[in-house]
């Protein structure tokens, strides 16, 4: 995997993500884009179950841009109370509707540069809406997903933010797969390769994946170890200790180190397994 040049690895990943994920799509409820951009803004920092859960009632009660800016965030936070930051969203959902009525004609802008002047859309939402509501194929979303699952797997290399992986992805993916693979990275991060404990073990891609094959060359629990002597076990020096230095390895990633020697081959003393940790990636 480490011979394949960039654009031929994403094409593998992208290719048997495709046999595991026949329909890749959002699964945010909707049937219109007014409905879209409010479960949109919703699920920031929300999973869309939930989003779901409460847009029934939401939209029972606001039908349409009109009635929701029309209102006040006092009527709308019992409706939105168990989404996550549900005051500011009630404030950014009534004035996003304001604008939508009073700057563009009750209508919803098309373009992510106009979406992204409404209040409460940032450059992933108006992405995600552009994307899904009018086809745009200049859009490309990351959110904690993608950019969790593109670093991991190597599409991208150290982007230590979504828009560095967005520019990374659109490097090496064709501009006509960025839609699609937008939601095969999301349901891949979603339901398999998770933030904690990911699936390695039933996971499409894992032979072609930076992370994963990092955690396979981890050494192997030590049997034997005597706690009573401290904490940590240095294999490299054959000694006990209690109290760690850090030192960062060639990944950037901060590991526990020998205080006697600075080596990295340290494991814990009471179940035997290393402390070396291999780097992830989490949007900040």
């Amino acid at each position: 995997m480490d011979t394949l040049p960039r654009n031929e690895h994403a094409e593998q990943v992208i290719a048997a993500l495709r046999r595991v994920i026949p329909r890749p799509r959002s699964e945010l409820d909707f049937v219109s884009e007014y409905q879209l951009i409010v479960a949109v803004i919703l699920s920031a920092q929300c999973t869309d179950e939930r989003v779901n859960k409460v847009t029934p009632a939401f939209f029972e009660a606001y039908p349409g841009f009109q009635e929701l800016a029309e209102t006040i965030p006092e009527e709308v936070f019992p409706l939105i109370r168990s989404i996550s930051y549900p005051n500011n969203k009630s404030k950014h959902l009534i004035r996003m509707a304001q604008m939508v009525q009073g700057t563009f004609g009750g209508r919803l802008p098309e373009t992510q540069s106009e979406l992204m002047k409404l209040p409460g859309v940032g450059r992933k939402t108006a992405q995600v809406v552009s994307s899904v509501a009018f086809a745009d194929m200049d859009a490309l979303p990351v959110d904690t997903h993608v950019f969790r699952v593109a670093n991991r797997v190597g599409l991208v290399k150290r982007a230590d933010t979504p828009l560095k992986v967005e520019t990374g992805l659109k490097r090496i993916l064709p501009r006509g797969t960025w839609g699609e693979a937008h939601h095969l990275l999301i349901l891949h991060g979603r339901y398999t390769c998770t933030a904690r404990s990911p699936k390695c073990d039933k996971c499409a891609i894992a032979h072609l994946c930076d992370y994963g094959r990092r955690l396979e060359r981890l050494p192997g629990p030590i049997e034997g170890l005597d706690s009573s002597r401290g904490k940590y076990w240095c294999r490299t020096r054959n000694t006990y200790f209690d109290v760690p230095v850090t030192k960062r390895d060639r990944y950037g990633t901060r590991q526990v180190a020998c205080p006697k020697c600075g080596s990295m081959s340290v494991f814990l003393t009471k179940t035997g397994v290393t402390t070396k940790k291999v780097r992830d990636y989490r949007v900040v």
